[in-house]
């Protein structure tokens, strides 16, 4: 299935049974605030996957280090159970939506995937591009019956903070940052006790998977701009890391949207590298 769906498609699905929309608005500052608008107004029939609680799994530490990242993944399991709650079955089309330009969206599509469910698509431009359109909305939140969803193989990879260490002596893989510049540089650092990033990583803002209206680029766009990147390796030697591994699920998307497999999510990200002291930390560019 194509990672990406636009608005008019599923407008023209939204009375079949088999797709079901997943409403993933969040914001990190105000962790209840994407549920309270979901409870507003929301696409009729979506459920709401909120990410503390439903895409991640509890964060273990204190003292703002957790040495399993902010936003741990889930067990399969769990997802799951949550998904299975939610009503979704095998032949389910899942779609993911926020209002961010799919940042906590794509982080669902991951899951599902990593899950084994291969019909999963982020809505493109989100509820920004629904709205925009006059599309409907509702505050009806559906009561679901319980699917017969079974996970499967998974066709997607992840590595841990012991991976990333062992890298940096071969550097057989690349990792690629996606938070934006000024976080990457070190200059500012509103999440994590630490400022910087993992040595020897590059940066590509997530951001630079979007065009001016906040819909992802076209897929000849992304192609190119990550065949810079590649500079000649396969993409099964990217390693896409973030702040908790919720925005590196973005590059992976726009990655899968060119066409581009095979790269692996770190699942802790910088939010897990900084939580031990003992770990080189590089500052600017």
């Amino acid at each position: 299935m194509h990672p990406l769906v636009c608005i008019e498609e599923l407008a023209a699905h939204l009375d079949d049974p088999d797709w079901i929309v997943f409403d993933c608005r969040h914001d990190l500052a105000a962790p209840a605030a994407g549920e309270a608008l979901y409870r507003a107004a929301h696409i009729p029939g979506a459920r709401f996957a909120h990410l503390d609680r439903d895409l991640s799994s509890a964060k273990t530490g204190s003292d703002g280090r957790h040495p399993s990242g902010r936003h741990p993944l889930p067990a399969r399991a769990d997802f799951a159970a949550f998904l299975v709650a939610a009503g979704v079955n095998q032949r389910s089309t899942l779609i993911a939506c926020d209002a961010s330009s799919g940042l906590y969206a794509s982080r669902l599509w991951w899951l599902g995937r990593w899950i084994g469910h291969a019909a999963v698509t982020v809505l493109d431009g989100g509820l920004v591009a629904w709205q925009g359109a006059g599309l409907p909305m509702t505050d009806n939140v559906p009561r679901p019956i319980a699917g017969d969803l079974r996970i499967g193989a998974s066709p997607v990879s992840h590595v841990e903070t012991e991976d990333v260490e062992a890298n940096l002596s071969t550097q057989a893989m690349l990792v690629v940052d996606a938070r934006a510049a000024e976080r990457y540089r070190g200059e500012v650092e509103p999440l994590d006790p630490v400022a910087g990033h993992i040595p020897h990583a590059v940066n590509r803002p997530m951001a630079r998977n979007l065009a001016a209206d906040g819909r992802f680029k076209r897929a000849s766009e992304l192609r190119d701009d990550f065949d810079a990147l590649l500079a000649g390796r396969d993409p099964d030697t990217l390693i896409h890391s973030c702040g908790s591994g919720v925005t590196a699920c973005h590059n992976l998307l726009a990655m899968e949207v060119a066409g581009l497999r095979g790269a692996s999510l770190y699942t802790g990200s910088w939010s897990a590298w900084c939580a031990d002291p003992r770990r080189p930390v590089e500052r600017g560019i």
